[in-house]
């Protein structure tokens, strides 16, 4: 589905990513991870056509990002930031309702019974609900990412892609995240996901994509990618790696230091 090839990119005179390859299977569940620093919400907005390449490409099912419309792009493609704009003016179901504009004719200025169909989809998926009459400003940081991914949804979109969604949430509500975000993926939602935690990386994600100081480290099965002496390597301190008895999937440890 997606093919990044010698992609290199950043801001102005600085390069961020240097000399990028991978690709993205139709129906994965990827997870970006790194050290803070290394490109990874970088390669998001290049992924979804925010950031122009300075060399090489993007491609969507065999097509160029940069040759594919921003309507066209919208309907395949729904993102979730790190840091979503300013609290929108709206209610929940209003703000979800938004997803749905890439999807609206030239001239239509309402929405369909469609478009309410799948808002009312989407909230019941997303577990918000009851939430549809509150103001978005009213949310707690849990709630408010779950109508950030609920809108996105709404785009019925081929492709997801999100940077860090479990960021300055707790466990419980990390956890909530990733479960649905693997319900989703388990439809055939193809899914690429910014990730801190390198242990909710390991257990939910099918493939990783390691970086480094804006190069590629690795990139493979969980198993393949956090390793001791990767990990360890890539992030300058010192970790153990045990499997997790469950899913004999590796889940990462620091070492205690004084």
């Amino acid at each position: 589905m997606i093919k990044v090839r010698n992609l290199s990119c950043g801001y102005g005179k600085k390069i961020v990513l240097k000399d990028i390859s991978f690709e993205v299977k139709t129906g994965q569940f990827v997870g970006v991870i790194g050290p803070n620093g290394s490109g990874k919400t970088t390669i998001i907005r290049a992924i979804s056509g925010l950031l122009p390449p300075q060399k090489g490409v993007v491609s969507l099912e065999g097509k160029t990002i940069s040759g594919i419309g921003r309507k066209a792009l919208a309907v395949k493609v729904a993102v979730v930031t790190q840091s979503p704009e300013a609290t929108p003016p709206f209610s929940v179901e209003e703000f979800i309702l938004l997803g749905r504009v890439p999807h609206w004719s030239r001239f239509q200025l309402l929405e369909t019974k469609k478009d309410v169909k799948i808002t009312e989809k989407v909230m019941e998926l997303t577990g918000i609900r009851s939430l549809r009459g509150r103001k978005m400003r009213e949310l707690s940081g849990g709630e408010r990412q779950l109508a950030y991914l609920a809108r996105a949804l709404a785009q019925e979109p081929s492709l997801l892609l999100l940077d860090e969604p479990t960021a300055h949430l707790d466990i419980g509500h990390q956890v909530q995240i990733m479960r649905l975000l693997k319900r989703l993926n388990d439809k055939a939602l193809t899914i690429i996901v910014v990730l801190h935690n390198l242990n909710l990386a390991s257990l939910y994600c099918q493939r990783l994509v390691l970086l480094n100081k804006g190069r590629l480290r690795q990139v493979g099965h969980p198993k393949e990618v956090l390793t001791e002496e990767i990990i360890n390597e890539v992030y300058e301190t010192s970790i153990i790696v045990k499997e997790d008895p469950g899913t004999s999937l590796p889940l990462v440890f620091p070492v205690y230091q004084r």
